[in-house]
């Protein structure tokens, strides 16, 4: 049906994005972070918590597109921030955006629509949402922020280009995102899930952050909340994103597997080949009991699915963001 066509599409160009050509960089640097720090802090020869089982101003524009599908955008006129290189295949956008849009942000693995400023033939990129949700400001702060992790492609300079100050037109925040509270709270299926599973490809990552990083995961571990393992899969070292970040993710009781397809050449000594088969290798504990959430290739996400259904893992409670 169209509706189906139409969520394909969306699927595979955007919410679950592919991960970006080669690079042979036997390195990643962000800041002072190495290749080697990631092996020695975040590479664990096989996994540990789950064993084998079976400010700008803002001119608003409320023009309105008819998509065929879904709400329609309304868009307004974003200024871009800041932008940075994420990786050797992403840059990292960050947009002023009203408060309005601010507060439709709701739960991470949303989106939106983003375009060239004024263009109405304009055809829009569809963007994950990386930052997490936010607290409205008391007082109504005209302004707020969110953040995109955007791989290159030969069609989007428009974007991956974009300088500060540079302006573009953000439609309001879309899609339900990841139903944590709603598949893994509670007793729907079981007991309230105790263990949470992330996998993401390439810039699939940027939802998976979302989530971490909003505090509606339950995480805690030791202290009694939930513990969590995310698998992320790139095709060389270099591509690994948000490597910065993985120190604080980790200290918030995610466990963070990178697995990478094409190692050689590279010096990577962490786990190899993709995130499925990482899965597969170490299983699922307590499957009636434990969640997952996923954005990425196509591919990556029939086979994951497959697997945690296979486990006995409950199908609501495997979540993908469109």
């Amino acid at each position: 049906t169209k509706e189906v066509t139409m969520i394909s599409f969306l699927s595979l160009v955007v919410l679950l994005p592919s991960i970006a050509n080669s690079f042979t960089s036997s390195q990643i640097k962000h800041g002072s972070h190495s290749n080697s720090v990631l092996r020695s802090s975040f590479i664990a020869p096989r996994a540990k918590t789950f064993q084998k089982s079976q400010p700008s101003s803002l001119s608003r524009r409320r023009l309105v597109i008819v998509a065929g599908w879904g709400p329609d955008p309304i868009w307004d006129t974003a200024t871009v921030v800041s932008t940075a290189e994420a990786c050797t295949s992403c840059i990292s956008l960050t947009l002023d955006v009203t408060q309005e849009q601010a507060e439709g942000y709701k739960i991470p693995g949303q989106y939106c629509q983003v375009k060239v400023a004024g263009d109405d033939d304009a055809k829009p990129a569809f963007l994950a949402i990386a930052s997490p949700p936010i607290t409205p400001k008391e007082g109504g702060s005209s302004a707020a922020q969110f953040e995109f992790l955007i791989k290159r492609t030969d069609n989007n300079a428009w974007i991956t280009d974009a300088i500060e100050g540079d302006k573009l037109d953000v439609s309001q925040v879309l899609g339900g995102g990841f139903d944590m509270k709603g598949e893994l709270d509670g007793f729907k299926y079981d007991f309230p899930t105790q263990n949470v599973i992330m996998f993401a490809a390439g810039s699939g990552i940027a939802p998976i952050r979302a989530a971490i990083e909003s505090n509606q995961l339950g995480l805690g571990g030791k202290e009694g909340g939930r513990t969590a393992r995310l698998y992320y899969g790139v095709r060389n070292p270099g591509e690994i994103a948000y490597v910065q970040r993985f120190m604080d993710w980790e200290r918030a009781g995610v466990e963070v597997v990178p697995v990478v397809s094409q190692p050689e050449g590279t010096g990577w000594t962490g786990r190899s080949g993709y995130v499925q088969t990482a899965l597969e290798e170490d299983g699922v504990a307590m499957p009636r009991n434990t969640g997952a959430l996923m954005c990425g290739m196509k591919g990556m996400a029939e086979s994951v699915k497959e697997l945690l259904m296979a486990s006995g893992m409950f199908e609501g409670r495997i979540l993908t963001n469109f």
